[in-house]
């Protein structure tokens, strides 16, 4: 056979290359092999042999030594250093058998040495169990490389679920919005206010008081203060010495929110290398606080409510439940009638939730509550920079008191601290203020603007007809441009055409709502 005879061989076919530049060897080796099944490919010499055995990638190399242009040593040894051939077994046939010879062959990489004259049976022997360990061999590297590929994706598993277990303590310790820290300044019922509708909500905190197993629903803006509301209700009742576990539903990834409610024994999924309890079973005895439920899945929803139902919580791989005595405080700033309607949030859930609802006001509708919150905060504040609390000047209460704080309490309480910091320690004018626009959307714009503001005036001033009265629509024109302009003064003075005293003035003598 010629080079150019080689033909490509099906995969599940056998192929011997046959090396030697005598044609009656080969003659000889291809009437022996053929009968027996083997796919038989020749080649002349070993430069022919190296170009065949890249292209068709033999199962097994039978290799005279002495031949001319390259020996059988040196075609080996090209064998070998090419990565395609270099897994091939080579078997050197020759009429060299002084034990010099078979080192250099097995040196040069050979797996097998046959010596001339060449018994068939011999030959047979050798090419069948040098092909059955070469197919052994692949198919074992072929294993070995699918249990590689399955083993990273293992350990990629493991590492995710290491990562979210890493993550779950870092969760635990941080998962809403006001921290222990802040908890502990403000005081756990440390609401500062006088108006009436802060006075509503304490009534219904106090009421809440002697129902310790009664689960409560707070609803409200985003910055009202939902949490400081759960923490009241839970330190105010019976429950106080128990523990308080605050959870941010948005927190939680959804493929560990199960382990994370409700715990996880050790095997139960990759990674989890230890028994967790879960957060109904650290808040046994107490409280638990899930803000923001109504972006809890449905799927969760479903095994919330089995354990609000019964008091029992089953960790997850575990097929014992345990008992659980929990008060579950929820809170939301989404409109959950709106989701019950379009079937995101479970009504059996919602009623459940809700056997005690608290409405935490937006700050705009309790305005008169600004001055003293702001004061609040500046001192808070002060005392955390090492400063003494400066004053308030007049242009930034009645500025502050235009806003509509459309990030409520949290809002003002960053305007605050970062007024300190403008001001350096100094008395807190209006340049220090950085407001942003007054925005209202939707359905709160327009019972902002139905409803009264404390002064008796409009509480959307921003919106509508400007009033008859000249000074006060003078009044609403200044605190809108200072509303557009983020409080800088001179700017607004600039946008109205007019010197920036008569706005200091205008400020100062501005009644406040």
């Amino acid at each position: 056979m010629s080079e150019m005879s080689a033909p490509n061989v099906a995969a599940n076919e056998l192929q011997v290359l046959l090396v030697d530049d005598t044609p009656a060897n080969l003659d000889v080796l291809t009437s022996l092999l053929e009968p027996q099944g083997y796919r038989v490919l020749a080649a002349p010499n070993g430069e022919v042999a190296v170009r065949i055995a890249a292209r068709a990638q033999p199962d097994l190399i039978l290799l005279d030594v002495l031949m001319p242009g390259i020996d059988g040593y040196e075609t080996c040894r090209r064998l070998k250093a090419a990565p395609e051939t270099r897994d091939i077994p080579v078997v050197f046939i020759s009429a060299l058998e002084q034990v010099n010879d078979l080192v250099h062959g097995f040196r040069a990489g050979g797996a097998d040495y046959i010596t001339k004259p060449f018994r068939a049976e011999e030959v047979l022997v050798r090419v069948e169990t040098l092909l059955r360990v070469s197919q052994l061999t692949r198919q074992l590297q072929a294993k070995n490389q699918e249990l590689s590929a399955t083993n990273q994706r293992l350990q990629e598993e493991i590492d995710r679920r290491e990562r979210a277990e890493v993550a779950l303590d870092a969760v635990d310790k941080q998962l809403s919005d006001v921290s222990d820290r802040e908890a502990r300044q403000w005081g756990i019922a440390g609401f500062v206010g006088r108006s009436r509708t802060l006075a509503r909500t304490l009534d219904d905190i106090k009421r809440l008081r002697n129902f310790a197993s009664v689960n409560v629903l707070i609803t409200g803006e985003s910055g009202t203060g939902k949490e400081l509301v759960a923490r009241a209700i839970h330190f105010c009742g019976a429950r106080a010495k128990g523990p308080f576990v605050p959870v941010n539903c948005v927190a939680i990834p959804h493929d560990l929110a199960e382990s994370m409610l409700f715990g996880h024994v050790r095997g139960a999924f990759t990674g989890a290398t230890m028994d967790r309890r879960g957060y109904f079973e650290m808040a046994h005895g107490g409280t638990l606080f899930l803000d923001e439920i109504g972006d809890m899945p449905l799927s969760l929803q479903a095994k919330l409510l089995r354990v609000l139902e019964d008091g029992w919580v089953t960790p997850l791989g575990s097929s014992k439940s345990k008992a659980v005595n929990v008060r579950v405080v929820a809170a939301t700033n989404a409109d959950l009638q709106a989701r019950l309607a379009d079937g995101t949030f479970r009504e059996d859930l919602y009623f459940r939730l809700a056997q005690f609802t608290v409405d935490v006001a937006p700050l705009r509708q309790r305005r008169e509550d600004i001055p003293l919150l702001a004061a609040h905060f500046v001192e808070l504040f002060a005392l955390e920079m090492g400063m003494t609390p400066p004053a308030i000047a007049a242009d930034a209460l009645s500025l502050l008191a235009a806003h509509r704080f459309p990030g409520n309490v949290r809002e003002l309480k960053n305007v605050i601290e970062r007024a300190l910091i403008e001001s350096e320690g100094k008395e807190l004018r209006a340049q220090h203020l950085y407001l942003g626009p007054p925005r209202a959307t939707g359905s709160t714009a327009a019972s902002a603007r139905r409803a009264p503001s404390a002064a008796g005036t409009d509480a959307d001033e921003t919106a509508g007809d400007l009033p008859l009265n000249l000074e006060e629509a003078e009044a609403i024109l200044i605190k809108r441009a200072l509303a557009q302009t983020g409080g800088n003064i001179a700017e607004a003075a600039r946008k109205l055409g007019v010197n920036r005293t008569r706005i200091y003035r205008k400020l100062g003598a501005a009644p406040a709502e």
